[in-house]
């Protein structure tokens, strides 16, 4: 799958390879722009003005080679939320953030208009007055967090090697509604995009022969531009905006029965889900598993020690497991297991044993465990080789369980059993005692459902 992605990928990346120089074009629309041209007509449009609306994060671009002077988020954020404003059919944007430049040209024109016109320049009747705001827009870019999530597979044999890399960064934006007429704070809205960087590379180094190596290398990098992530953010606040101040009655639909329109009924949907999503975006559900759980397993089993030759051989058990909380479990297990030394034994144990399992992500569908215990192997007629009818041991096990539903789950798992004496075998040889390991499927019924 690697090798093809990688195939696929590079190929694709040769195809769009400018070989000449590209003409201007319209800038992109991001996805949250035919959202918010989407909604529908306001009773009134609301003059708006944005006097200041810039990155307050004060990062500058990463760099692994030194300084950067950089910002990492754009200056101009300004210009894009007065775009969105005009386009949004919502509002009328007013000159504010070069507020100077506005007055200093009318005093020209009334100076320009007063002498050829012999009338005093200083008289109001020259030029309409400025239009005043109703709402003044307030906030900025407030949070660039960058490595939230990296990662990647790869792998290297024989001087080929094949790797990919992701990284995903975040950007938060705050837009907060003020009144001009008693400074009241209207409404305050919160919106994140994350960006997303990948690269894909591929590479030989072989020698061919003793004087001769074959070195070659593939590969392509994406990343997700910032100024694009800016904007869509900012035209989902504004978005965010329009719905929350016609919930709170701070302006009206030119139909009010248009809150019950797709686009209401979509954003209320979305804001409802964020209160189950973890801030990486996982949806929580702590629902999941229960207090009390109940399964078997089924699997194979191999012994390890003083003898070389050993087989595979079926084992079985049951279990039972106790929350201490959503992440830790106590697990009691029983079952029987065969082991085999070849020429030498060949038969059944019964064991039992008791361990702590931690769950790594306990609210999700899938998630991995892993779990310590010990406990004790027994036969009447001793176990394996020794005279001892008990063994003890410890063990520890590493596996993955996927829910279905909330309450059934199935794993699949491997485990190593060691034991603290070496005679199963019947031989004290070596500097480790005898251990055993196994693969194993389960079946879990959670029951009683977390606090």
């Amino acid at each position: 799958m690697l090798i093809v992605m990688v195939l696929v990928s590079a190929c694709g990346t040769f195809m769009r390879q400018p070989l000449q120089p590209r003409r201007a074009v319209l800038g992109p629309e991001s996805p949250a722009k035919k959202m918010l041209l989407s909604l529908p007509k306001p009773q009134e449009k609301i003059v708006t003005a944005v006097y200041k609306f810039r990155d307050q994060t004060g990062q500058y671009k990463p760099s692994d080679t030194g300084n950067n002077w950089s910002t990492a988020v754009t200056q101009g954020a300004t210009t894009i939320l007065i775009r969105a404003l005009e386009e949004s059919g919502w509002f009328i944007p007013i000159e504010r953030e070069n507020m100077a430049n506005l007055l200093n040209e009318r005093k020209i024109i009334r100076s320009s208009r007063a002498q050829y016109e012999k009338t005093d320049q200083n008289s109001e009747s020259l030029l309409p007055p400025l239009l005043f705001a109703g709402v003044i827009l307030e906030g900025g870019i407030i949070s660039y967090e960058t490595n939230v999530l990296t990662g990647g597979p790869g792998i290297r044999y024989a001087g080929i090697d094949i790797s990919g890399q992701y990284r995903e960064d975040r950007i938060s934006i705050y837009i907060r509604a003020v009144s001009t007429a008693n400074g009241k704070v209207l409404k305050t809205v919160y919106t994140t995009k994350s960006i997303l960087s990948q690269e894909v590379s591929t590479g030989v180094f072989k020698y061919i022969t003793p004087k001769r190596i074959l070195e070659a290398e593939a590969g392509y990098t994406y990343n997700e531009p910032t100024e694009i992530c800016v904007t869509e953010a900012i035209e989902k606040a504004v978005e965010s905006l329009i719905i929350e101040g016609v919930n709170d009655k701070l302006w009206g639909l030119q139909n009010p029965k248009d809150t019950a329109s797709v686009a209401f009924k979509n954003y209320w949907d979305e804001k409802q889900l964020n209160y189950e999503l973890d801030p990486m975006g996982r949806k929580l559900d702590k629902k999941n598993r229960g207090r009390l759980s109940i399964g078997v397993q089924v699997g194979s089993n191999s012994y390890s020690g003083d003898y070389s030759k050993s087989d595979l051989r079926f084992k079985s058990s049951f279990l039972m497991g106790a929350a201490i909380s959503h992440h830790f479990y106590i697990d009691a297990e029983i079952g029987c297991r065969g082991l085999m030394v070849q020429d030498k034994v060949d038969d059944t144990s019964l064991y039992g044993d008791l361990s702590l399992r931690y769950m790594f992500l306990p609210y999700e569908k899938l998630t991995p465990y892993c779990s310590v215990g010990a406990g004790y192997d027994y036969k009447n007629k001793g176990v394996g080789l020794s005279r001892e009818k008990y063994l003890p041991k410890v063990n520890g096990t590493f596996g993955l369980e996927y829910l279905v539903g909330r309450s059934l789950g199935f794993t699949v798992s491997s485990g190593v059993n060691y034991y603290l004496y070496d005679s199963f075998d019947g031989a004290n040889a070596g500097k480790h005692n005898d251990f055993s390991w196994g693969v194993s499927l389960g079946l879990k019924w959670y029951l009683f459902k977390m606090k």
